[in-house]
């Protein structure tokens, strides 16, 4: 199984790349339709970017887990897998912000792919270590579940804090 999970970690990698980019400008190609405004960046602010992992990652979870039925821990590690993503994202954005005052394109399109990667490697030692012990595998979907009614909420309902602030515009959500 080893052999086949470094696989499907990559083609999940490659997945959500491609699936996150293309995401990233979704809404403004449709003509800022409202219907993919929750899987689609809406403006350019930190939690838009963490959507763009999201999704991806989420569906491409839900193909992979008819292929991995008999992992019982397979949740376990996509909600690890998915979580760590999520926190490296404004980690990354806000450290090196904090550092060096500045945020130029090519770095902050670089957080993305190395969160993403770093998210799917955590997932593969996951899978291959066999050590995770998936107590409630039900309760890993409903809390990415949860994450996903979050991030449709805050699509259009967006806390005024500077997570959800578009640093081009200063609006927040729509």
């Amino acid at each position: 199984m080893k052999r086949s999970v470094g696989l499907w970690q990559l083609m999940g990698f490659g997945f959500a790349s491609l699936g996150g980019t293309l995401l990233h400008f979704l809404y403004n190609w449709l003509g800022k339709a409202v219907w993919i405004a929750p899987f689609s960046g809406v403006n350019e602010s930190t939690w838009e970017h963490m959507k763009l992992l999201f999704w991806p990652m989420l569906i491409f979870s839900i193909v992979q887990g008819f292929f991995f039925k008999d992992y019982s821990d397979f949740w376990c590690v996509k909600l690890r897998g998915t979580l760590l993503g999520l926190l490296l994202i404004p980690v990354l954005f806000y450290t090196y912000n904090g550092i060096i005052g500045k945020s130029p394109d090519w770095l902050n399109i670089a957080i993305f792919f190395i969160s993403l990667g770093i998210a799917y490697l955590y997932e593969a030692r996951l899978f291959n270590s066999g050590k995770l012990s998936c107590k409630r595998p039900t309760l890993a979907k409903i809390m990415l579940f949860a994450v996903g009614i979050l991030f449709v909420v805050f699509t259009f309902a967006p806390p005024e804090i500077n997570l959800f602030k578009d640093p081009l515009t200063s609006t927040f959500g729509i």
